[in-house]
């Protein structure tokens, strides 16, 4: 039996199943969004009274859990192509509920071991550890690898379609997690996020998700399917269709220029990011005056931003090659770096960089890797690109803290950063790649 058609055969729907993945894969980002940095910081205050820890503290525990997931990644992408998306997505999404509904308990946990501030920064730790791999890692990378081997034409469509939801969502989810904890408690809140997660997107996962078009008889883009020999049944679809996905192993990737130059572009614009976010209240202060609210307003006209220009992001990439589109994702950054230091003056520039930027990540991200190194070892390399996103994440916030500590103020590193885009620029200019191939001599 193929695996491939329980519960259903997507190749006797009436539609392109690949669509479907659109929509299911865009479902599995979303659900990251408790496992990722805009969720986390919601709780923070949460976190600060339940254990007794200080701010500094709190943000150790979470560098420690972060670094420590990011350098699991690469096995966890191993594993999502030996066992495919559906067992992965499953078993991502049920590691998120769980590490949800240990987080809700954190304090408990840690007073039940031993009341010491070092037990709790432990078990912090090991928390925002699990919540970090399963969430921000593993979940987003077994659903964005999945859909970059349904589509090949239509690639940079389909991740343009996901990245307005995905945009809208990251950019509501500060808002509606603040409301939750209103009406919850944030006890309560996690604990419902984790049924929402580790339930619902469970189910989600087990029933809808789908590894490679090759699998379920189908090809990608929706094309005929090829003609089958008459003696051929049903039981060789699986194997033998998908000895025909091809592809570089991770260690060939990893030899490339081209991986390396898209992959510090992203991570340049994951380290910005996260740190301006985790620091936007401190910064719109400190940079510009601006009360609290003022300064989190930012987040909807980026929202915004990013939805009208991750669509024309990802119409693009099916046209043009990632060099330019890498190219002004990171002028994009730069102008939202420079204008960030100089909030008070150049809100509306920050909101246009960060929008640039922040849009073309999630289409450059989808289209990119199966591009450039064909879609058979898509989830070890996806893997290995997590890991350093997933790190410089981590150290966004705390160089910004840095600076703030050592300086007294942000503009300093800030100005620091202008360096990473440079950087990622120059990276871009010399890679090659052959566009339009599913696998590139990109060395």
């Amino acid at each position: 039996m193929n695996t491939a058609d329980w519960p259903f055969a997507p190749r006797r729907l009436p539609f392109f199943y690949g669509w479907w993945i659109v929509v299911v894969a865009t479902l599995g980002v979303l659900a990251s969004i408790p496992g990722q940095t805009v969720g986390v910081s919601v709780f923070t205050d949460s976190l600060l009274n339940a254990t007794g820890l200080s701010r500094l503290e709190v943000s150790t525990a979470y560098l420690i859990g972060t670094l420590a997931s990011g350098t699991l990644l690469p096995l966890g992408g191993s594993l999502a192509d030996r066992i495919g998306a559906r067992a992965a997505g499953v078993l991502a999404s049920l590691g998120l509920g769980g590490t949800l509904v240990l987080l809700s308990n954190v304090d408990r946990v840690a007073h039940a071991i031993g009341d010491s501030t070092t037990i709790a920064l432990v078990v912090l730790s090991g928390s925002f550890l699990c919540l970090r791999f399963c969430g921000q890692g593993m979940l987003t990378l077994v659903s964005r690898t999945m859909l970059g081997r349904w589509f090949e034409r239509r690639r940079g469509l389909a991740a343009g379609v996901a990245g307005v939801v995905i945009s809208f969502g990251f950019g509501g989810a500060p808002k509606l997690f603040d409301v939750w904890i209103d009406g919850r408690g944030w006890r309560g809140a996690w604990t419902d996020m984790a049924l929402v997660v580790g339930v619902g997107m469970a189910v989600v996962a087990l029933l809808f998700f789908r590894n490679d078009p090759e699998r379920c008889g189908l090809r990608m883009d929706g094309a005929p399917p090829r003609e089958r020999a008459p003696d051929r049944t049903d039981e060789h679809v699986e194997e033998d269709d998908d000895d025909t996905l091809t592809g570089l192993t991770r260690g060939e990737a990893l030899r490339t220029l081209a991986f390396w130059a898209v992959t510090f572009a992203l991570a340049t614009q994951a380290l910005v990011v996260t740190a301006v976010t985790f620091h936007i209240v401190d910064i719109g202060a400190s940079v510009g005056g601006l009360a609290r609210g003022d300064a989190v307003a930012i987040f909807l006209p980026v929202a915004v931003a990013s939805t009208a220009t991750g669509l024309g992001g990802g119409v693009l990439a099916d046209r043009v090659p990632t060099k330019p589109l890498l190219i002004i994702m990171m002028v994009g950054q730069a102008l939202a770096i420079l204008c960030v230091a100089h909030l008070d003056v150049a809100f509306w520039g920050a909101v246009v960089g960060l929008g640039i930027s922040g849009g073309l990540m999630q289409p450059i991200a989808t289209v990119a890797y199966p591009r450039l190194f064909g879609r058979k070892h898509l989830g070890a390399i996806a893997g290995a690109e997590m890991m350093v996103l997933v790190i410089a994440s981590a150290l966004g916030p705390m160089l910004l803290a840095s600076s703030r500590d050592a300086f007294g103020s942000y503009v300093p590193a800030l100005y620091a950063c202008l360096a990473l885009p440079a950087i990622a620029i120059l990276l871009s200019l010399r890679m090659r790649e052959q566009f339009a191939s599913t696998i590139t001599d990109a060395k």
